[in-house]
């Protein structure tokens, strides 16, 4: 007989969350009891260097509801959803971080939403429990990110959200090795809708997403996902072309007027080296989309469990 799947899946990725896992589990099934008992939590150990993997064997040991999975090395918080995705079976299935701001008690609040007839309810956080500095490049980089990409990227909008099996099935077809899973979720459609929630403080330790890492994600999705880049370096291209032959028209008549009678090496000099720095950066964009294109025909798989308990 075919096992039974579960109503609720909720899929968390940890890492460097030793400290956290035990409260973790422990407030996710007082919440979602209220609602059902029929659920699964999922935590995918993403090459975290503490001890959190020990951690979740325990908790899985003592509960079968809960399934643990290791990936091999550190892919990336992205990455890890992805494996946890897979591995859900709920008709419905929740996405949120480990470090508790996002509160399992806002569980029943994007629940309840769904009974709108939404897929997918994404939880916005309208007062972020974060640090002035974490707040500032986070917005930043969702500003960059919208212009660069062309999509509306809200900076009070993260993975914390629910979704259902259908649009989480059409997720897990895309399967490009950049991932991204707010983009995901903007990709497939889906009636969807933002419910506002109350944002938790950290209870431990700090946010692993430094401006080095954000950068890098930045460009990863930047490349993935739009081909603004390259339109910005033949619009800059063009703009000093047209610029270039205005000077020209302007230094042959100056010219023909008598008005020049040594080129100046300064101007030369500057003209070289600029045009130079721009066709080396333009040649490093191109080369950029080249390197993730040859990534992707890799075929490489986009993650690599080492262990799992609990999980088929």
């Amino acid at each position: 007989m075919a096992q039974k799947s579960p109503y609720f899946s909720i899929v968390s990725p940890v890492y460097r969350a030793e400290l956290l896992v035990d409260l973790l589990v422990e407030t996710i099934v007082k919440e979602v009891s209220q609602i059902s008992e029929d659920f699964e939590i999922i935590l995918v150990d993403d090459g975290s260097p503490d001890n959190s993997w020990e951690k979740m064997e325990q908790i899985a040991h003592a509960d079968k509801r809960v399934k643990a999975l290791r990936l091999s090395r550190n892919f990336g918080q992205h990455y890890a959803i992805t494996a946890g995705l897979d591995a859900a079976k709920g008709e419905w299935i929740i996405v949120m971080d480990c470090d508790l701001q996002d509160k399992p008690s806002e569980i029943k609040k994007l629940y309840k939403k769904t009974k709108e007839g939404y897929d997918i309810v994404l939880a916005q956080r309208i007062q972020r429990q974060d640090k002035f500095l974490k707040r500032f490049l986070s917005k930043t980089f969702y500003r960059v990110l919208s212009y660069m990409t062309g999509v509306k990227q809200d900076a009070s909008i993260a993975n914390f959200g629910i979704y259902h099996y259908k649009a989480v099935d059409a997720m897990k077809l895309l399967r490009e090795p950049i991932r991204y899973f707010p983009s995901m979720v903007n990709w497939v459609g889906f009636k969807k809708t933002t419910v506002p929630i109350e944002h938790g403080a950290r209870e431990v330790g700090s946010s692993n997403y430094n401006f080095k890492r954000l950068v890098k994600l930045a460009m990863d999705i930047m490349l993935a996902s739009s081909d603004k880049p390259l339109k910005i370096t033949v619009k800059l291209g063009f703009y000093i072309s047209a610029l270039s032959f205005i000077y020209a028209i302007y230094t042959v008549i100056r010219a023909l007027r008598g008005e020049i009678e040594v080129l100046g090496y300064a101007s030369l000099i500057v003209s070289v080296w600029l045009l130079s720095g721009i066709i080396i950066m333009l040649l490093g964009v191109v080369g950029l989309y080249v390197g993730k294109s040859f990534e992707g025909i890799k075929n490489r798989p986009i993650y690599v469990i080492s262990e799992k308990i609990n999980a088929e």
